[in-house]
């Protein structure tokens, strides 16, 4: 399935969500409370003509889950393993550290916000790629 993808990092207070285009460029992403979630779903469904979700298997998985039964596109668990690290990486890549900051290794820095929506990119990107290999 090609298409733009809703990427998903669920945690138990925010999630993480980043619309991915097919090529897996991160067309708009964010982090948003989960009271809020279903909200902005509604908005990102009414900008972009989603073709799945990839929802990350980690925490509250199965609440997020329920609440996005409303979608009306496929909604698939996709395997999040390391994607808080490589999130990390990524978020670094988009925002080079600037002044002092260069000179401190990345590994030791940790970045100003969450980075949820990050894994949500790296979530969608997995999901294309696995998609990709079927």
């Amino acid at each position: 399935m090609s298409g733009i993808i809703l990427g998903v990092d669920p945690g138990t207070r925010k999630a993480g969500y980043a619309v991915v285009g097919s090529d897996g460029r991160a067309l708009t992403q964010g982090v948003e409370e989960l009271p809020l979630l279903a909200a902005r779903i509604v908005q990102i469904g009414a900008a972009h003509d989603i073709a799945a979700v990839a929802l990350g298997m980690g925490t509250n998985a199965e609440g997020i889950l329920g609440m996005l039964a409303f979608v009306g596109v496929p909604v698939r668990l996709v395997d999040e393993r390391e994607t808080t690290l490589r999130a990390r990486a990524l978020y670094f890549e988009d925002h080079p550290p600037k002044g002092w900051r260069r000179l401190v290794p990345l590994g030791m820095q940790v970045p100003p916000r969450p980075i949820d929506d990050y894994a949500a990119v790296l979530i969608a990107r997995r999901y294309l790629a696995d998609e990709g290999n079927r």
